[in-house]
């Protein structure tokens, strides 16, 4: 029997490292994103490297397209054995005072609504998984309130963390664990913009990293494998940061 697991924005950055990690661990991996042709190089990627791996297009933001994916998952698969929340990002910056509310809906969700309407859709599924886990994304701005403009994307990380508890609080009599990982400064696309506009600035912020380096992808791929394992079996409502000692600074 297969060990299924759904990856939404599993086709880049840490999501793709999270997809090539836990297919390799043996897990038939589902990925998504709202890009058809990126998802599908991507999975001709991951097929190449001996992983089985599946396609799936939704925008984690409908509803309706994800109700209509999780169907045909459903029919598939029947069950998943973990789900993990990797649909986010910036969505730019603004600050508070004159901040359009089409941007404040728009990052809230893709960062939180996407959270609530995949996991909803998903539960089902992971009530007939064997030992199911829920792992979401948060990040070191939904504790130190983010940077200039980001306190939008800072106050919907904060909100999955209080989710994650939630979900952990309701879904253990299913005994389906919820957990969150919380990223700091990983090298990944998400800070190309800085990276590209202002190299010396994106440099600089490594001296407020105790370890006086970047995270990588796979860093943070390999405590999704954790948290998702047998070998995590009594942990739920935890939040998990991986920053370098970051947080510490």
């Amino acid at each position: 029997m297969s060990k299924n697991v759904l990856i939404t924005g599993g086709t880049g950055g840490i999501g793709f490292s999270v997809a090539q990690t836990l297919g390799k661990a043996g897990f038939t991996v589902l990925i998504n994103d709202i890009n058809e042709k990126v998802g599908k190089e991507k999975e001709a990627e991951l097929r190449a490297q001996g992983i089985n791996a599946e396609f799936f297009l939704f925008d984690a933001t409908n509803e309706d397209e994800i109700n209509k994916a999780f169907e045909e998952i459903s029919n598939k698969y029947g069950s998943l054995e973990a789900l993990i929340n990797g649909a986010g990002g910036l969505g730019g910056r603004s600050q508070f005072e004159g901040m359009k509310t089409e941007f404040f809906r728009s990052v809230m969700a893709l960062n939180f609504d996407s959270v609530v309407f995949v996991t909803r859709a998903a539960i089902p599924l992971l009530k007939k998984g064997v030992n199911p886990s829920i792992i979401n994304f948060t990040s070191i701005a939904g504790w130190n309130a983010g940077g200039p403009g980001a306190g939008i994307y800072a106050a919907s990380k904060a909100a999955v963390t209080t989710l994650t508890r939630a979900y952990a609080k309701e879904l253990a009599e299913f005994n389906i664990r919820a957990n969150a990982v919380s990223p700091g400064t990983i090298d990944t696309p998400f800070h190309q913009a800085t990276k590209v506009a202002n190299p010396a600035l994106f440099e600089s912020w490594k001296q407020g990293i105790l370890m006086k380096r970047f995270g990588q992808p796979e860093e943070v791929a390999s405590v999704v494998e954790f948290l998702i394992s047998d070998k995590a079996s009594f942990l739920t409502g935890e939040i998990i940061q991986i920053n370098g000692g970051q947080a510490f600074i």
